[in-house]
């Protein structure tokens, strides 16, 4: 049980990269890929919409519920919990391929296009720096965990997987959620901005900060006062210049 738990582990991992090396290809219109967020078959404008803000409601349902406390603690009655949070990173992946797959651009009109060269650069090397946060933020805290690697081989061990401890690396001191944000900046910073990429980039950025509610909720019900006063001295997304920040960060 403990081998194939870790190679079910390990397939999940495998397909939570492709999704995510496609997510990003797909966002910043990479001519190599057959679809992207504004090269596709395009559809009638209300069926692109209505198609388009269904998948991203999809994928926010199912990442946010499935991401909660309450529902971990009931899954896992069935679910083994070495396997719970590849199984998460399963089907978040899913969730994210089919929404890549079934898109429907919406390439005119564009909300702006930049042409100065230098600026297209900027606005190009933002994108990649935005995905560097966030693999980088990952790493900061226990990559191999977050993506459900870690648990079966602690598990085939014998060991039991130790309580997630509140302690802010790097970044963590700055903004509670640079992984988020990393996202934020990813998603927006395009020279070219279209409606559809609009729609995709304002659907996650939505998603992000409603999760970041919920989650929030969880890790002050984990950590208690000690989440509160990192809240509190701790920027969302953006740093707090002003604020002395202490050390904690969970991971959850």
């Amino acid at each position: 049980m403990g081998v194939l738990a870790g190679m079910y582990a390990l397939a999940a991992y495998c397909f939570f990269l492709c999704t995510v090396g496609y997510t990003a290809g797909f966002v910043g219109n990479l001519s190599l890929l057959p679809k992207t967020v504004d090269n596709g078959t395009a559809g009638p404008l209300a069926e692109a919409i209505s198609v388009n803000l269904a998948l991203l409601t999809l994928f926010a349902v199912q990442h946010s519920v499935m991401a909660r406390r309450g529902f971990k603690r009931w899954w896992t009655q069935w679910l083994p919990e070495s396997v719970e949070r590849a199984t998460f990173v399963l089907a978040a992946s899913a969730a994210l391929a089919l929404l890549m797959w079934q898109w429907r651009p919406i390439a005119e009109p564009s909300l702006w296009s930049v042409q100065d060269p230098i600026a297209r650069w900027v606005l190009t090397i933002a994108f990649w720096v935005g995905w560097a946060v966030v693999v980088t933020s990952t790493y900061l805290i226990d990559h191999f965990e977050l993506f459900g690697l870690r648990q079966p081989w602690i598990a085939l061990r014998g060991g039991a997987v130790a309580e997630p401890t509140f302690r802010t690396p790097l970044l963590y001191r700055h903004v509670r959620h640079p992984i988020y944000l990393g996202f934020v900046i990813a998603f927006w910073a395009t020279p070219r901005m279209t409606v559809g990429h609009a729609l995709f980039a304002a659907g996650f950025t939505v998603y992000i900060l409603v999760g970041i509610w919920f989650e929030e909720r969880d890790l002050i019900t984990q950590f208690g006062q000690r989440y509160v006063a990192y809240r509190r001295q701790t920027g969302m997304l953006f740093p707090r210049l002003d604020r002395r920040r202490r050390d904690g960060k969970p991971v959850s």
